[in-house]
């Protein structure tokens, strides 16, 4: 079954950032929580993907909800609510204070996967049912500066597909 795809392409020049549809995407995510989550990026950081200084997303935030939402902590919501989470990057310096803080956060080790592979050059984060792939690398340049081309598509078989390649390609079990 097809469903909603929307191609986005980025930049200064576009006026157009991938920071809401970043923040959408996982913040549907939150409200259906499980299976499996593939963050796939050679380079990531730890960005602010959820301003919730009004207190607007409390109820899904749960206890203690943060004012501002990063990467980090938005994944590590996901994986305290059951989702096992896969990340896929390369073993660069640029990576580890998203790694570091991802691996505190997240307090069940069987829930976090971290795949370090040198040739990854992939970028994607893909949940229940969707998709969101593209040029851009999941850093503050990619989301807001550099001029990208993003697709979000939420289609069942597309996704289903992803997980399968994403599990044979880097072979975790879950």
């Amino acid at each position: 079954m097809t469903g909603l795809k929307r191609t986005v392409r980025t930049g200064s020049r576009m006026s157009l950032r991938a920071d809401s549809m970043l923040s959408t995407a996982l913040l549907s995510e939150l409200a259906s929580p499980g299976g499996d989550l593939w963050l796939i990026s050679g380079w990531i950081t730890d960005v602010e993907v959820l301003d919730n200084s009004q207190g607007a997303f409390d109820s899904i935030l749960g206890e203690d909800p943060p004012s501002a939402c990063r990467l980090s902590n938005i994944l590590a919501l996901l994986a305290r609510a059951g989702t096992s989470i896969h990340i896929v990057t390369r073993p660069d310096a640029h990576n580890k204070i998203f790694i570091e803080r991802l691996r505190a956060g997240v307090q069940d080790d069987g829930r976090l996967h971290i795949i370090l592979d040198p040739k990854v050059h992939e970028k994607t984060l893909c949940g229940r049912e969707w998709i969101l792939s593209g040029s851009m690398n999941f850093t503050v340049s990619g989301l807001g500066d550099n001029e990208e081309s993003v697709t979000y598509q939420v289609d069942q078989s597309e996704v289903a597909q992803a997980h399968l390649d994403f599990f044979e390609k880097w072979g975790v079990n879950t």
